[in-house]
């Protein structure tokens, strides 16, 4: 996120996908808790540098929009058989079979 002008010489909070745009920025994951505690801690005015109130509704709309998109989608279709690895993980060897070890 980053503060930019509304035209009006307003202040508002903008999401910044790409990670282009000019000025303090600060993070946030996408994930509706942690907009919630940024906005019970005021994080984003702290982080941008910013002594008035911001709005955080496009922020919101952004936050759902992407959490929405990270949910795992349900298949219709049945599962086929699980596929069986073919080293055992707690057997200590490679996938070409030696071991792993930097001495050999």
């Amino acid at each position: 996120m980053v503060l930019s002008d509304d035209g009006a010489g307003d202040p508002v909070l903008v999401v910044d996908e790409r990670r282009r745009m000019p000025g303090r920025g600060a993070w946030l994951h996408p994930d509706q808790r942690c907009l919630e505690l940024a906005v019970r801690r005021r994080a984003f005015g702290r982080a941008l540098r910013h002594t008035g109130p911001l709005g955080v509704d496009v922020v919101e709309q952004v936050v759902t929009r992407l959490a929405a998109q990270d949910q795992p989608q349900h298949s219709t279709t049945v599962p086929g058989p699980t596929p069986v690895p073919t080293v055992d993980r707690e057997s200590g060897l490679e996938a070409d079979g030696y071991p792993m070890s930097t001495h050999r």
